[in-house]
């Protein structure tokens, strides 16, 4: 018996909603309207053409051709603000990808990692060109040099911004990370600390691990958390007796910075480091040098990050949820995406005092 024409696909074509349609007995759009979700279908209906598709190994329309109905492509652009291979290092960026990869693909949406655009002259960057829908900025600069906002506002683009100025319109995700920074230099000076030296995150990219005064620090174009936690130094009152920007927020990066505060005569009694990573290499460096933290030494960190290899030190930090700040991006970039004007976010801080602070050397 010869199988109705309607009903057989050569096993060299992929099937279609046409052979799906044929099959189930429906028209075309009811098979269409079965994949979108978009209009009423009774259970019985939906039934008999998920029934028809499984067995004509139908998976779905093409993702092509679904973007080109919709309008969208299903994809968020999500800016990363330095090397890969520095950026997935970092626990704290691992946490914040975790909560925002996962929502956004409970949205059915995937994720495009696009590198920050440096801004020179001919240069060719993807986020002029990729295919999305949106966009999310994990760091922006300031001194109003930032040439992603540049981009994606010619582009037209939904974005969502952390932790920086954002133009109108955009969602924006903060932390009062200067405030809190202040808080961490004054608990240092009620222990009677007068020379804090200071280590920061990266200005940018491929930069050097190196000391710099704090006047020259401040006026370069940086990631806003970088200006922002040095600011906090006026806000207590205190001038920092030596500034490292280190080339990137990993441990390594933090043993060199801290070797080269720890060489400054006279050598510094406590170090504020902009992250918790540089921090813990901050108190390596000091135990290769034989000076003793807390005792000969206070080191502050920032993040909140569990680092059980300091053990017994328990690091001065203030705690940051990075998962809920994944979280909360996504739901920046899904009202966004709605049409809706999402406010600012501004995300909790807490001060934890550890063990890696105490009252200042005699």
């Amino acid at each position: 018996m010869i199988e109705p024409r309607e009903n057989r696909v050569t096993r060299t074509r992929r099937p279609t909603m046409a052979d799906v349609a044929a099959r189930a007995g429906v028209s075309l759009s009811t098979v269409s309207l079965t994949y979108s979700g978009a209009g009423p279908l009774s259970p019985e209906t939906r039934a008999k053409v998920e029934k028809a598709a499984e067995e004509l190994g139908y998976a779905g329309p093409a993702p092509h051709a679904r973007a080109l109905r919709s309008g969208r492509t299903g994809v968020v652009g999500v800016v990363i603000h330095e090397r890969l291979q520095l950026s997935f290092r970092d626990p704290l960026m691992l946490r914040i990808m975790d909560g925002l990869v996962g929502d956004l693909g409970q949205m059915g949406l995937g994720v495009l990692l696009i590198p920050t655009p440096t801004g020179e002259p001919g240069e060719r960057s993807l986020l002029e060109t990729a295919a999305m829908d949106a966009a999310v900025l994990l760091r922006v600069r300031d001194h109003d040099d930032e040439p992603a906002i540049d981009i994606i506002r010619r582009r037209g683009l939904p974005l969502v911004v952390m932790e920086g100025e954002a133009p109108e319109g955009a969602g924006v995700l903060e932390i009062d990370d200067r405030e809190a920074t202040a808080a961490l230099i004054r608990h240092l000076v009620e222990l009677g600390h007068e020379r804090i030296g200071t280590i920061t995150l990266p200005a940018g990219l491929d930069g050097e691990t190196r000391a710099l005064p704090l006047d020259e620090a401040l006026a370069q174009t940086a990631w806003t958390p970088v200006h922002r936690r040095l600011e906090a130094f006026a806000d207590a009152g205190v001038e920092p007796c030596v500034v490292i920007e280190a080339r990137a927020s990993i441990v390594a990066e933090g043993i060199a910075a801290a070797h080269l505060a720890l060489a400054q005569d006279p050598r510094p009694t406590a170090l504020v480091c902009q992250s918790d990573l540089l921090a813990g290499g901050a108190i390596i460096a000091a135990r290769e040098l034989d000076i003793a933290v807390p005792q000969q030494l206070s080191v502050t960190g920032f993040d909140g990050l569990d680092l059980p290899w300091l053990s017994p030190l328990e690091l001065t930090t203030q705690v940051q949820d990075a998962e809920a700040k994944g979280h909360a991006l996504a739901e920046e970039v899904k009202a966004l995406l709605a049409g809706e004007s999402p406010a600012p976010v501004v995300m909790p801080l807490t001060l934890r005092i550890g063990t890696s602070t105490a009252r200042a050397p005699r």
